[in-house]
């Protein structure tokens, strides 16, 4: 499973294997003769799901690493590494306990739905945290999966698993020595399942082509280290760095420009950006290209007479609440300024998850780039829209990875995806990579071109078919221009979204009470 993951490329076939050896585990613990089997499965699973989680996201270590000591760095390393396999081992604890009163077939239809919903529950509470969810891992071999236009990833969740059990039961029907009959019938059904998805898929790759609708976009990577950003690094300086930068790659007719998140540092103040010098300085760049505007990253904040939010902070010395947003802002040759307010944050550095009952452990989150209270946020996508009638999906970060956000302002109008970024916090590990591959899902997705701009980590260009057409190097600056195709049409997923992630839910829940009920007339839940 660890080496069908991103980045690692054209290996995502093994995804639709990798599962089978746990599987068998599983099969012959409950075949055997052992006490307490649920417990067995559950550790053996936890076990599987905890390695191959850490061996895929091990770079949550080196960022936390980077900015507290060890002894604090793992324990809270542990919580993404450990809660994910947690999740993933209490799905196929409850696909045993179907398995004790159902047939096989429901019992695989239980399991899927058990682990459609465990991740349906990870990009939905306070702990949210969707990097491991099984359709991601086609992220590298895109070209696989363009039928993720009409599902989203949680199709190709559902067909990892439903592979994997198919292939699971073929084994077993070769141990047990099963009738030629049966064994063919499930080579045949294993491959059909497998192969099927994959020919469709490279058909929809081979025809897919794009109504020529052209907008000139530049990205910028500055490089700026995350750590003299807000120390020794002057925020002015920096500024004049981007429209250097910028300048540099322009052209007469260019619409956007794309900086990295938090580009524009020191806190601007939305109901009073006139006259803020930063925003001159933009606006003056500006000036030289009618039809242009600049999507930046931006620290802002607003000031409330009273609690409006809550996330909302008291400033007793002021006398007033206020948030701070890591945000999106729309820059054109107008007074006019457009805000979006990052909604997806990241639990532990941007937002405390479940705040009210862990307020004691503020100071310890504080530390990696966020603040000892949570950001501020809104509660839906924003479409940013230029003078000249664009629609641009501002993405921050973090929310990439959210097919559905991602898409909810896709149907609101945006014609392409602008995500902004800073991945320089992980250092140079398969972490950055894994983002900008995911990326990817995003274009297929929707049939939106992706404008990507990091700090430092990976900036590019994604074609609507999820091809990679620039990109940037790993701690280099740059600034390159990209004439890309806008899209208004809406795709199945655009316009329905998680559907199969709801059936799975809905799907869990139903089985889930058939369980509880079984145990509850035989009077026990082991």
């Amino acid at each position: 499973m660890w080496a069908g993951w991103p980045p690692t490329p054209y290996s995502a076939l093994l995804l639709l294997v990798g599962l089978v050896p746990l599987l068998v585990a599983v099969e012959n613990i409950i075949r055997a003769d052992y006490p307490k089997k649920g417990r067995k499965i559950f550790s053996v699973c936890f076990t599987a799901f905890f390695i191959w989680n850490t061996g895929c996201i091990y770079w949550v270590f080196n960022s936390l690493n980077a900015v507290m000591p060890v002894f604090i760095a793992i324990p809270i390393s542990l919580i993404p590494f450990g809660l994910g396999a947690l999740l993933m081992a209490s799905a196929f604890w409850l696909y045993y306990r179907y398995r004790k009163i159902g047939s096989v077939f429901w019992s695989f239809i239980a399991l899927s739905c058990f682990w459609i919903g465990y991740e349906y529950l990870h990009q939905s509470w306070d702990l949210a945290f969707p990097w491991m969810t099984l359709g991601n891992g086609f992220a590298s071999f895109h070209q696989l999966v363009q039928w993720y236009e009409y599902t989203g990833v949680y199709g190709g969740t559902y067909w990892i698993l439903m592979s994997n059990l198919l292939l699971f039961q073929t084994f077993v029907a070769f141990k047990n020595n099963s009738s030629r009959r049966n064994k063919n019938l499930l080579i045949i059904r294993s491959l059909i399942h497998i192969l099927l998805p994959i020919i469709v898929s490279l058909i929809i790759y081979t025809n897919y082509k794009e109504e020529v609708n052209p907008a000139n976009v530049v990205v910028v990577q500055p490089n700026i280290d995350p750590y003299e950003k807000y120390g020794s690094s002057n925020s002015l300086d920096q500024i004049k760095k981007l429209i250097r930068l910028s300048a540099s790659a322009a052209q007469s007719n260019t619409e956007y420009f794309l900086w990295p998140e938090t580009a524009i540092t020191g806190n601007i103040d939305e109901a009073h950006t006139f006259g803020n010098q930063t925003l001159m300085e933009v606006k003056s760049f500006l000036e030289k290209y009618k039809n242009g505007n600049i999507i930046s990253g931006v620290e802002s904040y607003k000031t409330y007479k009273t609690a409006e939010t809550g996330s909302a902070r008291f400033d007793d010395k002021a006398n007033f609440y206020y948030d701070v947003f890591n945000a999106a802002a729309q820059v054109e040759n107008s007074p006019k300024l457009q805000f979006y307010h990052k909604s997806k944050l990241v639990p532990g550095v941007e937002q405390l998850p479940f705040a009210s009952a862990l307020t004691f452990l503020k100071p310890v989150f504080a530390g990696f780039g966020g603040s000892t209270g949570s950001y501020g946020k809104q509660d839906k996508p924003a479409v940013f829209y230029s003078q000249s009638g664009i629609g641009v999906d501002p993405v921050i970060c973090y929310e990439s990875i959210w097919g559905e956000w991602v898409a909810k302002s896709v149907k609101e109008g945006a014609q392409f995806i602008a995500i902004v970024t800073n991945d320089a916090w992980w250092g140079n590990t398969s972490g950055k990579d894994q983002h900008f591959d995911y990326a990817k899902l995003r274009a297929i997705e929707n049939r939106r071109w992706i404008a990507r701009s990091a700090n430092t980590g990976i900036s590019g260009f994604i074609n609507q078919r999820g091809d990679v057409v620039k990109k940037s190097g790993w701690w280099v600056p740059a600034a390159f221009k990209a004439d890309i195709n806008l899209n208004s049409k809406l795709t199945f997923y655009t316009q329905y979204q998680d559907f199969i992630a709801y059936a799975g839910c809905v799907g869990s829940a139903i089985f889930a009470l058939i369980i509880t009920v079984y145990s509850l007339k035989r009077g026990k839940l082991t």
